[in-house]
C-alpha cells in the first residue's frame, strides 16, 4: 500500500500527515513555526527555521509510521516573496504574505490605474504581501537584495528547492500577480505596469503538471529519508485544500477558516473582465482546463483570536460565548479588517479599519465575540459571491474545530455547509495531486463530511444584517480611499 506524507507549510504551523491509498491518516506531526513582527507592520520568515521545521515533522511522523513512505507531497502558505541565490539559501529573510512594507505602492497603483492595467492581463489583483508591490518596494528601498537573487519564489518551491536542488514552481503559486491563468506564462503588461520588467528573470516559469521531483543527498539528510525518494512540489494551500475537500465540480466551493478567510469556487473558465473590481485571483490547478476563482480575505482567525484576547478569553471559550449571546448580538456590529496589510478580496484597500459599533451597558463580552463572528460570516459571503458560488460549499480550517461558529457561519449564508472530518485537507489535497502525479488516472477516493444546515428561524435576521454590512462596508470604503495615509503611516483599529 502506497503511504505518502503530506506537508503543510503554514503560516503559523508546520504539519506533516502520512496518508494511505484510502485517504486516511496514519501519522501526524506540527511544530510551531516563528513570525517575526516588526516595526512598520512588516512580518519576516527565517527560511532555515521553515526547513528546519519540515525536517522534524517528516521525520517525527515517519518514526511514527514505522516504515519508509513512499513519497513526499509539499504544500504551504502562498504569496509574500521568498529571495534566494542559486544554491536555493535566502539572501535576505523570507516577507510573508501579511506583510504591509508595500502599503503605500498599492494605495498609489489602486488611484493611479497600475492594478487595474495589470488586472487586465492576468485577472489577479493586488495586496501589499505580494510580488508585484514588494518586487517594486525592495526595487526602491533595498536593490541590493533583488541584485543578490537567483530566484524570486514562495514559500513552497523554497523549500523544495532546499529538499531537492531544483526550482520547481507550481503555476498557482505563480498565479499571483503576473501570470496570465490561460496561457501559464508571465504576461509582459502586468511585470511592466508594476515596474519591474528588468527583473522578470528571477520569475521561475511555472512547472508542467505532473512533475516529480527527488530528494538529493542534504534533503534526504534533513528528512531522514532515502535519497532519490520521490517528492512533489504543490499547489499551495488554497487549492490544495479545494482538493483536499472534495471539491471537483464546476460552482462547488470551499471556504477555509484560517489565518486566511479564503473563498474559492471551480471554475471551467476565466473571464478578464477590465472593468471587474481588481481582486482575487484565478488560481490555475493540475487540470489544464479547471480554475479555482479565489477570493482570499486577510479577515480570518486572526479577527477572532484579537477579539478573545480584547475581553480576556480564548479558543476554548468560543462556543460558551457564542451560546451567551442570540443571533444579531444584542446590536453590536464589527468590521473584521484588522491586519496591518488592509484588505485584499473581494476588494482591494490597504487602508481598511476594523471597528466594533452597538456598543453600550447592555452589551457584554460575548456580544463582542459574536459580532466579529457574524462579521466575519458576511465577509465571506461577501467573497463567495463574488467567486460565483452556484454548487455545494465545504467548510475547513482550524474555525470549524467550534461546531457553534460553523452552524453560525452556515446562518450567515443562509446555506448548508459540508465539513470534512479529515482535519488536514491540504496535506491531503497535495498527497492527492501526487498520487495523480505518480500514478496518471489516479482518482481520489470520496471523503467523509459531516454536513451543517442553516437554521430557518433566523435567516431573515441574516438576510437583514448582511444588506447592513454592505451598506456600511460602502460608506467606509468611500471614506477610507477619500484620505490616504502619508507615506510610511500604517493604520490601526479603531479605539473601542
Amino acid at each position: 500500500m502506497r503511504t505518502i506524507i503530506g506537508v503543510d507549510i503554514g503560516t503559523s504551523v508546520a504539519k506533516a500527515v502520512a496518508f494511505d491509498e484510502g485517504g486516511g491518516a496514519l501519522a501526524s506531526a506540527s511544530r510551531r513555526s516563528h513570525l517575526e513582527m516588526l516595526p512598520g507592520g512588516r512580518v519576516e520568515q527565517d527560511l532555515d527555521d521553515v526547513v528546519s521545521g519540515v525536517g522534524e515533522v517528516v521525520r517525527e511522523v515517519a518514526a511514527k509510521l514505522g516504515r519508509l513512505p513512499d513519497a513526499v507531497a509539499l504544500t504551504g502558505q502562498g504569496d509574500g516573496l521568498w529571495l534566494r541565490d542559486s544554491g536555493g539559501s535566502a539572501v535576505r529573510p523570507a516577507i510573508s504574505w501579511m506583510d504591509a512594507r508595500a502599503s503605500d505602492v498599492v494605495t498609489r497603483w489602486l488611484t493611479d490605474g497600475t492594478i487595474g492595467t495589470a488586472y487586465a492581463h492576468t485577472g489577479s489583483g493586488m495586496f501589499p504581501g505580494c510580488h508585484g508591490p514588494l518586487l517594486n518596494w525592495l526595487q526602491e528601498y533595498e536593490p541590493h537584495s533583488l541584485d543578490r537573487a537567483a530566484v524570486a519564489g514562495y514559500c513552497v518551491d523554497a523549500v523544495a528547492q532546499r529538499l531537492t536542488g531544483r526550482v520547481c514552481l507550481d503555476a498557482s503559486d505563480a498565479t499571483l500577480p503576473f501570470l496570465d491563468p490561460r496561457t501559464r506564462r508571465y504576461a509582459p503588461e502586468a511585470l511592466a505596469a508594476c515596474g519591474v520588467a528588468d527583473r522578470a528573470g528571477l520569475l521561475p516559469a511555472p512547472a508542467p503538471p505532473g512533475t516529480v521531483l527527488a530528494l538529493h543527498g542534504q534533503g534526504a539528510g534533513l528528512l531522514g529519508l532515502p535519497e532519490g525518494l520521490p517528492v512533489v512540489a504543490g499547489p499551495y494551500d488554497l487549492p490544495a485544500c479545494a482538493i483536499g475537500s472534495g471539491v471537483r465540480e464546476v460552482g462547488d466551493g470551499v471556504l477555509i477558516l484560517g489565518t486566511t478567510l479564503a473563498s474559492q469556487v471551480l471554475t471551467d473558465r476565466v473571464d478578464l473582465d477590465p472593468l471587474a473590481e481588481p481582486a482575487g485571483m484565478w488560481l490555475c490547478t493540475p487540470a489544464p482546463d479547471r480554475w479555482l476563482r479565489a477570493m482570499p480575505a486577510m479577515v480570518g482567525t486572526a479577527a477572532l483570536e484579537w477579539v478573545l484576547a480584547l475581553v480576556g478569553a480564548t479558543t476554548a471559550d468560543v462556543d460558551a460565548l457564542l451560546a451567551d449571546s442570540p443571533p444579531g448580538a444584542r446590536g453590536v456590529h464589527a468590521f473584521p479588517f484588522l491586519s496591518e496589510a488592509g484588505e485584499r478580496a473581494p476588494f482591494v484597500e490597504p487602508s481598511a479599519q476594523g471597528r466594533l459599533d452597538g456598543l453600550s451597558l447592555a452589551a457584554g463580552r460575548a456580544d463582542a465575540v459574536r459580532a466579529v463572528c457574524e462579521a466575519i460570516g458576511y465577509a465571506a459571503r461577501h467573497c463567495l459571491d463574488a467567486a460565483g458560488l452556484s454548487g455545494t460549499l465545504a467548510l475547513c480550517g482550524g474555525g470549524t474545530r467550534s461546531l457553534t461558529w460553523a452552524r453560525l457561519i452556515a446562518d450567515v449564508l443562509g446555506r448548508p455547509v459540508r465539513i470534512p472530518l479529515e482535519e488536514q485537507v491540504g496535506a491531503l489535497g497535495v498527497v492527492s495531486v501526487a498520487r495523480g502525479s505518480l500514478s496518471p488516472g489516479y482518482e481520489a477516493p470520496p471523503g467523509s463530511n459531516q454536513v451543517v444546515d442553516p437554521r430557518v428561524d433566523v435567516r431573515a435576521l441574516y438576510e437583514d444584517g448582511y444588506a447592513r454590512y454592505r451598506a456600511e462596508l460602502a460608506a467606509a470604503r468611500t471614506a477610507w480611499g477619500s484620505h490616504a495615509r502619508p507615506a510610511g503611516q500604517h493604520h490601526a483599529v479603531r479605539p473601542l
